[in-house]
């Protein structure tokens, strides 16, 4: 069985990103560390500065030959969150208010673990690109790469990355062979009514009264005008309006977000949430303004490719460690934007249970969950996760 040497230097790698974590697109000491670490351990090729903070390190194998122009990418992504970190061991963040609470520093650590055990042992043919991706949380750094181009100076011919994945057994494979995360997007709306004192309602246009309308009208989409077969979540996560008790306001405003994970279903919620807030405004005589942001799109893996990871995850753990048809997530992931240029795959590797049993003396009292102020990296899954990295690379490039 294949083993990863230096699990003590990753884990120590891994803690020091958790205790120096770096915002999105502000990541500058995590991509030096990472660039350093590819220098020494001689890289054919290290590119920095795509989509302002990341980075991409390039391996040729030794069989290559000129002709061979199969390449794999395997990506990483480095951001950490605007969070204050409520756990107290040593490893705790350094910086107030950011925190490495979603597992991105474990994400590189793994992503390491295997670019070094690879970098000394390269008998495959072919070109693996290690892409370390700023701008995760929010920050769409996976079309920044893109657009700053990453697929031009370094082909793939597929691509795959994980992210753990807390509340399933540790070193658990969750693989789908379709939408495995869902889009993302946010709309705005203002209603513009008519102010005046709130004792005398009729003579004013009340956009709260509208707003409440509104609302259910929304959240009748999903119900009423999409097949129930097609899962959508439509939330309005803020209402804000007025500023006194017996004042109504001119305007209010609401937000929320739209999940779904076809494009298609997405088109036809955009239309109809649309539709429906100037419909009902100009009903009750106001009026709207109305936007609508796509952010990241559903993260929809490659079905071929996605049986190739399962065979080799399959082979390397044995069947008991993989799920074939995990659970997919309303959660968003930018990925997505890589998998809609290249096929690959996207896939969860189970953190441990919720009770974070991993965890250091000193954590908080809270779940070991993702985003939350209490939540650790499971430092086992780094061994894991890079002997599937390189099971991965050598299934796919040593016969070629």
């Amino acid at each position: 069985m294949l083993s990863i040497s230096d699990d003590e230097d990753f884990r120590k790698i891994r803690r020091d990103f958790h205790a120096h974590p770096e915002l999105k697109f502000e990541e500058v000491r995590t991509s030096e560390i990472i660039y350093g670490l590819l220098k020494k351990w001689g890289f054919d090729e290290i590119g920095d500065r795509l989509g302002k903070t990341g980075v991409v390190g390039v391996l040729h194998g030794n069989k290559s030959k000129k002709a061979d122009s199969f390449s794999i990418g395997l990506r990483a992504d480095m951001d950490a969150l605007p969070l204050i970190e409520q756990n107290n061991f040593s490893h705790a963040s350094k910086y107030p208010g950011k925190m490495h609470a979603c597992g991105h520093d474990g994400h590189m650590a793994t992503l390491l673990a295997a670019a070094k055990y690879i970098s000394e042992n390269r008998e495959f043919s072919g070109t693996v690109n290690f892409i370390f991706q700023p701008g995760e949380e929010g920050g769409a750094g996976g079309k920044a790469m893109i657009e700053d181009g990453l697929f031009e100076k370094y082909p793939c011919s597929e691509i795959y990355a994980f992210h753990n994945w807390p509340g399933m057994k540790e070193g658990i494979f969750g693989f789908r062979k379709s939408a495995i995360m869902a889009s993302s997007n946010q709309f705005n709306i203002v209603i513009h009514g008519k102010g005046g004192h709130a004792a005398i309602p009729q003579l004013c246009v009340d956009p709260i009264f509208i707003a409440t309308q509104l609302c259910q009208a929304i959240y009748s989409i999903p119900s009423r005008y999409i097949s129930p077969l097609d899962p959508v979540v439509i939330t309005v996560s803020q209402i804000n309006a007025g500023d006194s008790p017996n004042i109504i306001g001119d305007k209010c405003k609401l937000s929320g977000t739209v999940r779904t994970f076809s494009e298609t279903t997405l088109e036809n919620v955009e239309i109809l949430l649309k539709k429906k807030t100037l419909e009902i405004t100009k009903a009750f005589g106001a009026k709207a303004e109305y936007s609508f942001q796509k952010q990241y799109p559903p993260t929809i893996n490659d079905r071929d490719t996605t049986e190739k990871a399962i065979e080799i995850a399959e082979k390397t753990f044995g069947t008991h460690s993989v799920m074939r048809d995990v659970e997919p997530t309303m959660g968003a992931e930018d990925f997505s934007f890589m998998l809609r240029k290249v096929p690959g795959v996207y896939f969860f590797l189970g953190n441990g249970d919720l009770e974070g049993e991993h965890r250091d003396v000193g954590h908080g009292l809270g779940p070991c969950a993702l985003h939350n102020s209490t939540y650790d990296f499971n430092d086992n899954l780094i061994n894991i996760g890079a002997r599937y990295w390189v099971s991965l690379v050598y299934e796919r490039l040593a016969k070629r």
